[in-house]
């Protein structure tokens, strides 16, 4: 039997509750395994993950059967949980509810990973890419 094949890859960035900053080292390496280990389980593979203090960015390639609304909602759902129930119950922590998701090709990859893995070092120089950056409605639609 025949089976479909895809390459879909996609590019989500989301951040905390009013851009606080609630992603303190003490919370980074927990939460950022919830975000892979849902994402896993959801049959999608993990290509890299960094942030900083207010927003996280997760590169990953995904199943055609999954919808990227259903996606984010389970991880950012399954990440909130874990840290206000397991990793700090007694400290307040929620994602912003918008999301920015971004398609790209399979060459895009190595670039990406890399800005998403030296998060930190491109927000302390100031060196971003403007468009890998946004969270929600900020980026007005392109034609």
């Amino acid at each position: 039997m025949r089976r479909s094949y895809t390459q879909l890859y996609l590019h989500c960035v989301w951040a905390t509750w009013n851009r606080l900053p609630l992603i303190t080292p003490a919370i980074e390496g927990p939460v950022y395994a919830v975000i892979i280990g849902k994402a896993k389980e959801l049959g999608c593979v993990p290509l890299a993950i960094g942030g900083v203090e207010d927003h996280v960015h997760f590169l990953l390639r995904f199943p055609a059967t999954l919808t990227v609304a259903f996606l984010i909602q389970e991880v950012k759902g399954a990440s909130s949980h874990h840290i206000t129930n397991t990793t700090q119950p007694d400290v307040f922590f929620k994602w912003q509810g918008s999301y920015g998701a971004f398609t790209l090709q399979k060459d895009g990859i190595p670039a990406l990973q890399n800005y998403v893995q030296h998060q930190k070092t491109h927000h302390a120089t100031q060196n971003l890419v403007t468009q890998w950056e946004h969270t929600d409605s900020q980026l007005a639609v392109e034609d």
